[in-house]
């Protein structure tokens, strides 16, 4: 990740607060939060081998579909406990209405949200460009609905994002505990909003292909 943001912490590889650091370096950067999705999907792709994700399609998620959201959900669960604290598999809603026995992944009290303190670097460094790699590379649907009042987050493998779920993600209001008081909205956004309280200017609706 220092390799991407073009910065590195002087804290221990294993300190949680060094991945912090280099998060909010990245969004004070960049003032194109498209350049943040991109250089966070890129992070996450450069935990796989090359030839997977695009094979990974290929072979499993598109024959497939079921169990490849299992999987998938099982893998986050083992590896994201340390990102994201506290995690259970559970059922979920799947594209078509369904439910997806097992398909999902809820994450009790996100420890990567708790820090940041803030929702626009959660959807901008963490939900959108999760999504786009899964739906984009590993071709696997995946939609993550945060919950800002209780810290909680549904990963849903199986369930392609809408435009309307992305919207609602994106009019989140400021979180109080924000650490720049609103003004990394103001510096994505690049305009002054009508109503700074009632929305993160960062995450003013810009359509992205999912």
């Amino acid at each position: 990740m220092a390799e991407k943001v073009g910065i590195d912490s002087k804290l221990d590889k294993t300190d949680y607060q060094g991945l912090m650091e280099l998060t909010s370096a990245l969004n004070a950067r960049y003032s194109d939060r498209g350049e943040v999705h991109k250089i966070a999907k890129a992070v996450l792709a450069s935990l796989f081998p090359g030839w997977m994700p695009p094979w990974f399609g290929v072979l499993f998620s598109r024959p497939f579909p079921g169990f490849s959201s299992r999987l998938n959900a099982w893998a986050t669960f083992i590896a994201g406990t340390w990102l994201m604290g506290e995690c259970e598999i559970n059922d979920c809603e799947i594209d078509g209405g369904g439910i997806g026995k097992n398909q999902g992944l809820l994450v009790k009290r996100c420890r990567f949200l708790e820090e940041a303190g803030c929702a626009s670097v959660c959807v901008n460094s963490c939900k959108i460009p999760t999504q786009n790699f899964f739906c984009q590379d590993m071709n696997l649907p995946l939609t993550m609905t945060p919950d800002y009042e209780t810290g909680e987050c549904q990963f849903s493998f199986g369930k392609t994002p809408t435009a309307a779920g992305e919207l609602e993600a994106s009019k989140t209001p400021c979180l109080s505990r924000c650490p720049s008081s609103g003004q990394m909205r103001l510096w994505h956004s690049k305009v002054q909003p009508s109503n700074p309280v009632a929305q993160c200017s960062l995450m003013d609706v810009e359509e992205e292909p999912m």
